[in-house]
């Protein structure tokens, strides 16, 4: 990936890595098979968010899974289809920050790194190439789309607490993408703090880099296959675009 200077018109060579998690177990899926892993028209879930990144101006992908499923990634996923740059393959931990510093670990020599979940399976081009783009001048950047629904929030006793302005609330998605020091320093700093409350890597930044992180506009059908809903949802999707 290059990244232009207008003012000297010379290019400085930026490499860039994806870290995509692939630990989870996906008990809401009523199914002894890790979601990740299950048929989505004839191939992985996980295949398809691999196959964006293999396909896109990433350098390397970094794999993360269960320690027991390292193998299984490998032959019957990443050698099966050829998918060359995923070039590491390492073991999760017992949270989603262990597994994501486990990856970072694997990438500490790029510049920017994209971390994605491996249950979302229609990531495009273009969110990819936004979320580089903006990365390069913003250094913390978040996927999502604005909310189409109203939302509410609970005061924890089955009451409504308040009602954010709707045009303010955005649905969050993956790839997250940062500059790979900032990144690796804010988990660094958050391992000494309290993580109770994070669940993604924007908020990682916002705690342990008291700095903001800015939004890259994703698209409506990055769904992660969660529920088995969602799985005939994505066979749908799958299915429309002939794969």
């Amino acid at each position: 990936m290059e990244e232009g200077n207008n003012n000297t018109g010379k290019y400085i060579q930026k490499r860039i890595a994806a870290i995509v998690l692939a630990g989870g177990r996906g008990t809401r899926m009523n199914s002894r098979i890790p979601k990740q892993y299950m048929d989505l028209c004839g191939k992985p879930v996980l295949y398809y968010a691999l196959k964006a990144f293999q396909d896109s101006a990433v350098d390397e992908i970094v794999l993360v899974t269960a320690a027991e499923d390292i193998d299984y990634c490998q032959r019957q996923i990443v050698d099966k289809y050829h998918l060359d740059k995923v070039r590491y393959i390492t073991g999760g931990g017992k949270e989603r920050y262990d597994s994501v510093f486990n990856g970072l670990k694997m990438v500490s020599q790029s510049d920017y790194v994209l971390i994605h979940d491996g249950a979302r399976p229609f990531l495009t081009q273009k969110v990819i190439a936004d979320n580089i783009c903006a990365v390069m001048t913003q250094k913390a950047c978040v996927t999502g789309v604005p909310s189409k629904d109203t939302v509410k929030i609970s005061d924890g006793n089955g009451c409504v607490a308040d009602t954010p302005e709707r045009s303010r609330v955005w649905i969050i998605q993956t790839p997250q993408t940062f500059a790979t020091p900032l990144i690796y320093q804010a988990y660094e700093k958050i391992f000494t703090m309290d993580r109770s409350n994070v669940t993604d890597d924007a908020m990682v930044v916002e705690a342990a880099m008291s700095l903001p992180v800015h939004f890259v506009m994703g698209d409506y059908r990055n769904i992660k296959i969660t529920t088995p809903e969602d799985l005939k949802i994505a066979q749908v999707f799958v299915e429309e675009q002939g794969s």
